[in-house]
């Protein structure tokens, strides 16, 4: 068999893989979406060619024309987008690591280089494989040199494959007639101009009657078909240096380096890295960990699988500072733990024997109480392990989040990376890829000790550097008396969890479905025909072309049928009002009424999961299931809330803040018309509209109270002119009006806002009461929108996150006092600003003293701070 090389178009493929992919971005801001998708093509090619030399060609820099030897043809090519222009030395030093050659050549473009590579392999006697996006260079196909054009089929890429026979097949000329046939018809991406007149079917045809442009226009009277004979005799000149500008040079002054052109190995430490810094992940697997791990930490793990040796094992960590603890778990059940009792000892505990997963629990517990245990993620250990609230604890992950909250993930290798001077830890996909925890125990596979060595060392060795970073920005009290004390109380709420009654709410979905049923006829009645309602394609029609309702903004895919666009048109069309109520309707069926049956477990109660580092500005949320999104604004969405019920001899007792950012606005921005109305307990939006529209309080009608509250809560939120419009349906000259007396009537409310925008742009980030920051990075953006959105979040973090900082020290409050006054009560489900607590019948007077003082007192403010509590049987009642 012959020898084969490989020949990459380097540009060609990175811009295929620019405009066929979705734009990635690593977590230090580096666009990084062409280079993931050109090694996507490369290792796809290399693994179903298997070439014995690679090379891939550059041109020498972004053409502006087709060849430098004609300076006078003025045409030029699109520029080439800024994102993508930052990635062409990103995939060069990618390609260096790899140690795959790269070829470029003043005065001479990819495919020259390409053309001639591609000759002096065939006369090498190689077999030649050329990978570009260009359909080109199919004139350079022969019997021995292959063409491949990868291209994206029903969001696949599929790659066509030409040698000189299939080219002639599919385009009904030889290779060498590409370059007439693009010649003659032209090519704007290229800036080949051709001739006018001239498509591809009358190329092909004058092609195949006289096999060359210069014997067409030698027999330029015999051509039948009037325009392009005309044009032909007109252009005649054109098209020869059409034909010039079209033909790729196969003997350009490039040297074939066979031995620099040597394929070796790829998968070299240098290249490991490089994706590890780029995020590369899904390419990690390929690389072998013997090659390019030089993590000296790993002759630092054992393992201790025998009953003597763990009680020694244990005993040593009880007399530590501190330790790192992994522990491995999942649904089914425990493997075992990680055990770090310095940088360089750590162990790694197998479930087996004598040495059980009660047994592993019990002295975790144990360790709590005498040493700080450090983990990845407390609260999810919490699960497994015998931690008392009052346990030493070191959470790495929240430590994580609070420094930098716009990360989505917190993963002991990235902060390994972050945080101990950029060591590079292979992550658990890296070493068990989609093998379950359960099956990698089985089969006792080595990667499980590693995971759980590697998770307990990071546990262990980040602590420092975290505790010395939260007190340097100020967020240790936040991290030690807020988010660390809601860990427990996030844990207790999760185990708990709140009943639902199964029956009720099957009946609740059956008349949901009754009246979806009803709004359907109706829509269809009122259409005139029966159509897929959840269809925005189908509907767009029937509302903008069919009932010809004014209003349809017009999509590339079709009429815009989104909730904002219904809306506005909702006052003045009965069908799209039933159409929002349908669609209300059939998401509460599946995402409530359907979605919540499907989590009921067996104790009858739904256990969701309450998240700490997810938002931004500290709020905590809830998922699987979302508890903190049950509708509120129509009653049949209110109604979901009474299959929430306690324990029979407890009911709920729910306590809510009063417009708690509105308050806390009053208190960080000091002004003192805001705080005088709260101390003398006015109706604020009342009296908000008093004051701007400047009429006496008891004149003020309920929609300037209306209109006042969105101004109230939208300055809040940083609301624009154009945001109240929209909200208040009024134009953005009222609504600029509104804005602008809202804030002559408060006046030190719209220089504190100023303020967190300037701060923000100053240090970067903004900061809650309590120190909590919220970094503002869109500020320095070149893009005007997303600088606007960053002003918005600059002036909303700090008054959002202290509210959320606020409910946090509540429940933390109240969750410490119901366990130290041993109460049967207990705190099972919080939203935002509102505390549900299932209260024993007896305990009712006492749990209503422990909200109110726990929740008034979570801070203090220039004005009270104000709860509204409600007893009921069900969540509905007490709401």
């Amino acid at each position: 068999m012959c020898e084969k090389i490989l020949l990459i178009d380097g540009h060609s493929i990175l811009n295929r893989a620019f405009y066929g992919l979705p734009d990635l971005t690593n977590s230090e801001g580096l666009h990084t979406g062409a280079v993931y998708g050109f090694l996507n093509i490369l290792f796809k090619v290399l693994g179903e060619e298997k070439p014995e030399y690679l090379a891939v060609a550059f041109d020498r820099s972004e053409p502006t024309f087709r060849h430098a030897k004609y300076p006078e043809y003025k045409g030029t090519r699109k520029p080439m987008p800024q994102e993508l222009k930052e990635q062409i030395p990103l995939l060069k030093e990618m390609l260096e690591k790899m140690e795959i050659a790269t070829v470029s050549l003043a005065g001479f473009e990819a495919d020259d280089i390409l053309g001639t590579l591609a000759k002096k392999g065939e006369e090498k006697g190689m077999d030649v494989i050329i990978l570009s996006g260009d359909r080109d260079l199919l004139q350079l196909a022969t019997k021995k040199t292959m063409i491949r054009l990868p291209r994206t089929a029903k969001g696949q890429t599929v790659i066509e494959d030409y040698k000189e026979d299939q080219v002639q097949e599919r385009y009904l000329v030889t290779p060498a007639q590409v370059i007439e046939l693009k010649a003659l018809m032209g090519d704007a991406a290229d800036n080949i101009p051709g001739i006018p007149g001239v498509g591809e079917k009358t190329a092909t045809r004058l092609l195949a009657e006289y096999g060359s442009i210069e014997n067409a226009f030698s027999h330029v009277e015999e051509i039948s078909q009037k325009r392009a004979r005309e044009s032909l005799r007109e252009n005649y000149q054109m098209a020869q240096l059409s034909k010039e500008l079209a033909t790729i040079c196969t003997n350009s002054p490039i040297e074939f380096e066979q031995e620099k052109f040597q394929l070796g190995n790829i998968f070299t430490k240098e290249a490991y890295e490089l994706c590890r810094k780029l995020d590369f992940r899904n390419f990690l697997m390929k690389f072998d960990p013997a090659e390019v791990n030089e993590n000296t930490i790993e002759q630092d793990f054992f393992i201790c699988n025998d009953l003597e040796g763990c009680e020694a094992l244990f005993e040593k960590a009880g007399q530590a500072e501190a330790v790192g603890i992994a522990l491995l778990w999942d649904k089914e059940g425990v493997y075992g733990a990680g055990l770090a009792l310095g940088e360089d000892e750590m162990y790694y505990v197998p479930v087996e024997g004598m040495v059980t997963a009660a047994y592993l629990s019990d002295k975790i517990g144990r360790l709590g109480k005498s040493t700080t245990v450090c983990s990845m993620d407390v609260k999810t250990m919490l699960k497994r392990a015998d931690l008392t609230p009052d346990a030493n604890v070191f959470d790495c992950g929240i430590a994580a989040y609070l420094l930098n909250p716009l990360k989505s993930t917190y993963t002991y290798e990235e902060l390994a990376k972050d945080y101990l001077d950029g060591k590079l830890l292979p992550g658990k996909e890296e070493l068990l890829g989609k093998i379950s925890l359960k099956k990698a125990w089985e089969e006792d596979m080595p990667e499980l000790e590693h995971l759980a060595c590697y998770m307990a060392y990071t546990a262990f060795a980040t602590r420092a550097p975290l505790k010395a970073k939260l007190q340097e920005t100020g967020m240790w009290k936040v991290y030690t008396e807020i988010e660390l004390p809601l860990v427990f109380t996030l844990d207790s709420m999760e185990k708990w969890g709140i009943e639902v009654k199964g029956e009720e709410l099957k009946n609740y979905g059956e008349k949901l479905t009754v009246r979806i049923h009803e709004l359907e006829k109706l829509i269809w009645q009122q259409a005139g025909e029966e159509f897929n309602i959840n269809s925005p394609k189908q509907l767009g029609v029937i509302l903008f072309e069919k009932m010809a309702i004014p209003g349809g903004k017009k999509t590339k895919t079709g009429y815009s049928t989104s909730a904002d666009i219904l809306e506005k048109l909702a006052s003045e069309n009965l069908i799209i009002n039933d159409i929002l109520e349908y669609r209300q309707l059939t998401k509460l069926k599946s995402t409530y009424a359907d979605g919540l049956g499907a989590v009921i477990e067996k104790d009858g109660r739904i256990h969701s999961t309450f998240n700490q580092t997810i938002t931004a500005t500290g709020r905590i949320s809830s998922t699987e299931p979302n508890l903190q999104n049950i509708p509120v604004r129509m009653e049949l969405g209110r109604l979901i809330r009474k299959v929430f019920v306690p324990e029979a001899g407890f009911v709920f007792l729910d306590a809510d803040y009063s417009q708690i950012e509105l308050r806390v606005l009053a208190h960080m921005s000091g002004d003192e018309k805001l705080i005088k109305a709260y101390r003398e307990a006015e109706d604020i939006h009342r009296l908000t509209a008093s004051q701007v529209f400047h009429i006496p309080l008891e004149e003020v009608t309920p929609l300037q109270r209306r209109n006042a509250k969105a101004v109230n809560f939208g300055i809040v939120y940083g609301i624009s002119s154009f945001g109240l419009s929209q909200d208040l349906s009024i134009t953005r000259k009222e609504a600029a009006a509104y804005i602008q007396k809202y804030f002559e009537t408060y006046p030190s409310i719209k220089g504190f806002l100023d303020g967190l925008v300037e701060q923000g742009k100053e240090k970067g980030y903004v900061s809650t009461m309590f120190g909590r920051r919220r970094p503002v990075p869109e500020l320095k953006s070149s893009n005007f929108m997303q600088r606007s959105f960053g002003e918005r979040v600059a002036m909303n973090s700090p008054i959002q996150g202290t509210a959320a900082d606020i409910i946090k020290i509540a429940m933390n409050r109240v969750y410490k006092r119901l366990l130290d006054e041993k109460l049967r009560s207990r705190l099972v489900l919080q939203v935002h600003d509102e505390l549900l607590i299932e209260t024993w019948k007896d305990e009712i007077p006492q749990v209503s003293r422990i909200l109110e003082e726990e929740m008034k007192g979570a801070a203090n403010l220039a004005v009270e701070l104000e709860v509204d509590m409600h007893q009921g049987n069900n969540w509905y009642e007490a709401k």
